[in-house]
């Protein structure tokens, strides 16, 4: 046996049950009675809602109107237990923290060669524990070479021993403008992310350090921050879940309160469109009774059978018709059950055959009976027939 719902139904559904799983209380919502009702009639029992174990029930209505969103945000998740062990106070950013000129675009010769004697001179003060003049001398080398990648990661570097993570990633970030594949600068700038709690982005550097430029340090670095990294991942992960199944909670609301709307619009409109005692449309009175005549289930049965159904049919189209079943039992039966019911609420109801009536005089035309009597269009009644005469209009 093939499953009757779609791929994109079951899905819904999944979700729908995700929602119930997680906020067993919306089970307890008026619109999800029937899913309620088919839960327990397996014998199975639907936890008592939380909220309407406690306060008024005007108090459980309000709150129990918002259960998607009151679960995305009060999720015990959304707690995070993260280990800020080595995280230190973000440092303010140096206003004289020279980052070289910019529009300088062609170096001389001379000079970069004067830019890489710094360098070097800069990384010999730097192993010394020399960092303030390491970091003075970097910054002359930049001033010379404002193109390098290398000297804005060795000054990040430089940076990151003094404790001050910012100036790290100002400069490594420089760096990585001018060289994108800097496994230098997206190291360094990685362990600053780390020393500000910036778990995400310390992994995802360096991650990318590693995967340029493989090293034991940046590797090493890297393990300390996956742990983190991976728990603001996860949560982000079910955050957006959630609200994806909010969105289309509230989706499958709208769409059915437009379908309540719609649904009792058109029973409105179709209340409005029966014609009244007073008269309705096409001059036939009392047609909202003649329809309430019809949930007599005797009257309604008779109508289910084809034969009544078929004669019924035929005389609407033509009430001289009737004269043909005259003498059919189960149509002169319904026939004066009609007339009974009719005289019953004040309204008359033609008396086919009856005294003082010709046949088939004024047999309104009906539509939309139970049972498969398609009938006319609810007109007036019809003209009466004339009477045969014995005359056969020959001399």
């Amino acid at each position: 046996m093939s499953c009757p719902l779609s791929k994109d139904a079951l899905e819904k559904l999944k979700q729908f049950i995700e929602v119930c799983k997680s906020n067993p209380d919306i089970l307890h919502l008026p619109e999800l009675k029937f899913f309620k009702d088919y839960i327990e009639s397996f014998g199975s029992t639907v936890p008592e809602s939380s909220k309407m174990s406690s306060g008024t029930k005007t108090e459980t209505k309000e709150k129990v109107e918002e259960p998607v969103e009151e679960m995305i945000e009060s999720d015990p998740e959304s707690e995070l237990e993260l280990d800020m062990t080595g995280c230190v106070e973000p440092d303010k950013l140096d206003e004289n923290q020279k980052m070289g000129d910019p529009s300088k675009e062609e170096v001389s010769e001379e000079d970069s060669d004067k830019a890489d004697e710094k360098r070097v001179e800069a990384m010999s003060l730097l192993s010394e524990g020399n960092i303030e003049k390491a970091i003075e001398i970097f910054t002359e080398a930049i001033e010379l070479n404002p193109n390098s990648a290398l000297l804005f990661a060795k000054r990040g570097q430089a940076y990151l021993k003094l404790t001050k993570p910012n100036a790290c990633i100002r400069d490594c970030t420089r760096a990585l403008e001018i060289n994108c594949d800097s496994a230098t600068a997206y190291k360094f700038r990685g362990r600053a992310y780390r020393l500000l709690g910036e778990w995400e982005l310390a992994a995802k550097d360096l991650r990318q350090a590693c995967n340029i430029d493989f090293d034991e340090q940046t590797d090493e670095w890297l393990k300390e921050v996956t742990p983190n990294a991976k728990k603001i991942e996860e949560h982000l992960l079910k955050k957006e879940r959630r609200r994806k199944e909010k969105e289309e909670f509230e989706k499958m609301e709208r769409i059915r309160k437009a379908r309540e709307a719609h649904s009792k619009a058109s029973t409105e409109e179709k209340v409005d469109d029966l014609p009244s005692a007073e008269g309705g449309s096409g001059g036939m009175p009392g047609m909202g009774d003649f329809y309430k005549l019809l949930e007599d289930p005797e009257i309604l049965a008779a109508f289910q059978d084809p034969e009544v159904s078929a004669a019924f049919q035929d005389i609407s189209m033509n009430p001289a018709n009737f004269v043909k079943y005259q003498s059919n039992p189960k149509v002169m039966d319904l026939v004066a059950k009609l007339s009974g019911k009719f005289s019953g609420s004040g309204m008359n109801f033609p008396s086919f055959g009856g005294a003082g009536a010709a046949p088939g005089a004024g047999f309104p035309g009906f539509s939309g009976f139970p049972g498969g009597f398609p009938g006319a269009g609810m007109g007036g009644n019809a003209p009466p027939q004339p009477k045969p005469s014995d005359d056969d209009n020959l001399d």
